[in-house]
C-alpha cells in the first residue's frame, strides 16, 4: 500500500497522485489564517504528469494524497519519427516510443544517445525527465566586434538541437556549452 502524503508537507518537486492522476508540486504556499477557527490552506501550483498541463489548486492542510506508482528507469534517446520519439530502456534494452505531448519541449536539448530517466505510472510510459544540465555544440553564432555596445555582454547562438540562447561574447562556433534544462540558458563552457 502506498503511503499518504499530507498537503501541508507537499514541498517543491514532491509527486504525489490526486484523483488517479500523478502530479509534480512546482509551488507551494501554505495560508495561516489569522482568526480562530480558520483553517490552514495550502495552495499548490502543480504539473499533471499525464499531459503536461499546469494549474493552481488549493487544499486544506489536513488533505491526504496517495504516493504515485511512478517507476523511473535510465533510457538513452535514439531518434524522432512521424511516431514519437524512440528511447531505449538501458535496462531491458526494449525501444519505447513517447508521442510529442510526453516529450514537449525536451527536443532541445536531446541529441543521439543523450540519456535521460523515463517515468512510468502504473507501468505505462507517461513522459521523461532531463538532467539539470546538457552540453550540447554551438553550430552557429556572430563573431565578436571590439568595441560594439548593443550586445550588452552575450549573444545569441544556435545550438546543434536548433535551440537558440545568448551566450557570453567570448564563445565561437564549434565549441560546447554547458546549458540549463530548466531555465534555458548559458551555464558555463562544458
Amino acid at each position: 500500500m502506498a503511503s499518504l502524503i499530507d498537503a501541508i508537507s507537499v514541498k517543491r518537486k514532491t509527486l504525489f497522485e490526486h484523483e488517479n492522476t500523478p502530479f509534480s508540486c512546482l509551488e507551494a504556499e501554505v495560508n495561516t489564517p489569522t482568526a480562530r477557527g480558520g483553517q490552514t490552506l495550502v495552495r499548490l501550483k502543480m504539473r499533471n504528469l499525464l499531459t503536461n498541463a499546469v494549474f493552481e489548486k488549493t487544499f486544506k492542510a489536513s488533505d491526504k494524497f496517495k504516493e504515485p506508482d511512478l517507476q523511473s528507469a535510465q533510457a538513452s534517446y535514439l531518434y524522432s519519427d512521424g511516431d514519437g520519439s524512440h528511447f531505449l530502456d538501458q535496462e531491458t534494452f526494449e525501444t519505447i516510443t513517447l508521442n510529442e505531448q510526453m516529450v514537449g519541449d525536451a527536443l532541445d536539448f536531446l541529441i543521439d544517445g543523450a540519456l535521460i530517466e523515463l517515468r512510468r505510472f502504473n507501468g505505462n510510459p507517461i513522459g521523461l525527465e532531463l538532467p539539470m544540465f546538457v552540453e550540447l555544440n554551438v553550430t552557429s553564432t556572430e563573431p565578436v566586434v571590439r568595441g560594439d555596445p548593443s550586445g550588452g555582454g552575450s549573444k545569441p547562438a544556435r545550438l546543434e538541437t536548433g535551440l537558440e540562447i545568448r551566450v557570453p561574447l567570448f564563445i565561437k562556433e564549434g565549441e560546447k556549452v554547458k546549458v540549463s534544462t530548466e531555465n534555458r540558458e548559458f551555464s558555463g563552457r562544458a
